[in-house]
């Protein structure tokens, strides 16, 4: 049995509600204090948009629960990623991520700035040995640490939702991981089943305070739901995040070939959920709404223009994909759509505490 702790959260105890949710889950029996553990921080946009990145009190939570239960300090680290469409040295500050690492007084850490190894899994993988035929690389400093993952609930135009498993796309993948992207489910199982090889214990605290719904992981309609969902088995987790959304799992590729191959669980009936009734919280999310720009994707990876494929995305003409995204997404959606959605965020409870917390410097 998989236990998810499902908890609700409200704005004045947000911090204790998240000590409780990884304490309802167990998770000092999956990391080992001794261990280093890497909080992998989610930044899937450079400007503060709800729901759609790691929220500072999610980070703040998770830091002072290990810090109270026995982790020592120095052992901690942030861990960001940057993409070929997506600033995280940008996204930390906006997302005031800076000033909580900070106030701990730990590391942060980006990881195209480490080394990164050559790795051979163990496990038989899907697809992976197959887009990157001359070896997967992986960042050195995560093998055997711990690792935190700190998703929001949102959806998302290629995997349906995202949460646990699909915040290791950004850690364990180098800036070329788009190539992964027409087998992204596939991907998300081959990384799963790396994570874990590598790693000493695996948590997930994912937080829907804010929930996005829609062509996700960025232009999404946001909802208030106050709600924290923490685990150790992210095919749980996102399974259950998965049902929250009025989803069914199984239809949800990567998650039905987690389960299958032994990697985690995706059947409510061998997930504890323990905390708040998952359905009296129960909502329809619509994760096949698309923009303009993510018809143009799937055209790309599925569709009519798979053929085309690896000249625009994997050759010198590359940029023009690069190019357009941010024209998109930071030009034009973001200023006639995404402003005035900000406003009113700022205006519920969620959105006045993210305005108290500083802004970050550096």
């Amino acid at each position: 049995m998989s236990v998810v702790a499902l908890v609700r959260a409200t704005p004045a105890t947000v911090l204790e509600d998240v000590a409780r949710a990884m304490r309802l889950a167990g998770y000092r029996d999956h990391l080992v204090p001794a261990a280093p553990t890497a909080l992998k921080i989610n930044i899937s946009w450079q400007h503060w948009y709800p729901a759609c990145s790691t929220t500072p009190w999610q980070l703040d939570g998770v830091i002072r629960t290990l810090l109270a239960d026995g982790f020592p300090q120095p052992s901690l680290f942030g861990a960001h990623n940057g993409t070929v469409v997506v600033s995280a040295r940008a996204g930390e500050r906006a997302n005031k991520h800076v000033p909580v690492i900070q106030r701990h007084g730990i590391r942060s850490i980006h990881l195209e700035d480490v080394a990164w190894t050559r790795y051979e899994p163990r496990h038989p993988l899907l697809t992976l040995h197959e887009v990157f035929p001359a070896g997967i690389r992986i960042p050195t400093c995560l093998i055997g640490t711990n690792v935190v993952h700190l998703p929001t609930v949102k959806t998302h135009v290629f995997t349906t939702i995202t949460g646990a498993m699909k915040n290791a796309f950004g850690g364990l993948l180098f800036e070329r991981r788009h190539y992964c992207h027409a087998t992204i489910h596939e991907t998300l199982v081959d990384l799963l089943a790396i994570q874990r090889e590598i790693h000493r214990g695996l948590f997930a605290v994912a937080d829907g305070t804010f929930v996005g719904d829609g062509p996700g992981p960025r232009c999404m309609d946001v909802t208030e739901r106050g709600i924290l969902v923490a685990g150790a088995d992210p095919v749980a987790v996102d399974a259950t995040i998965a049902r929250l959304m009025g989803l069914d799992p199984y239809a949800i590729p990567f998650l039905r070939l987690a389960h299958e191959r032994g990697l985690g669980t995706a059947d409510a009936r061998a997930i504890g959920v323990v905390g708040e009734d998952l359905d009296a919280l129960r909502w329809q999310a619509h994760p096949q709404r698309d923009t303009f720009a993510s018809r143009g994707q799937k055209a790309i990876y599925w569709g009519p223009l798979k053929r085309l494929e690896k000249v625009l995305l994997r050759t010198v003409i590359t940029p023009w994909a690069y190019l357009a995204s941010r024209a998109y997404h930071d030009l034009y959606w973001y200023n006639v759509y995404g402003r005035a959605r900000v406003r009113r965020a700022r205006q519920g409870a969620w959105g006045r505490l993210f305005d108290q917390y500083p802004t970050g410097t550096s």
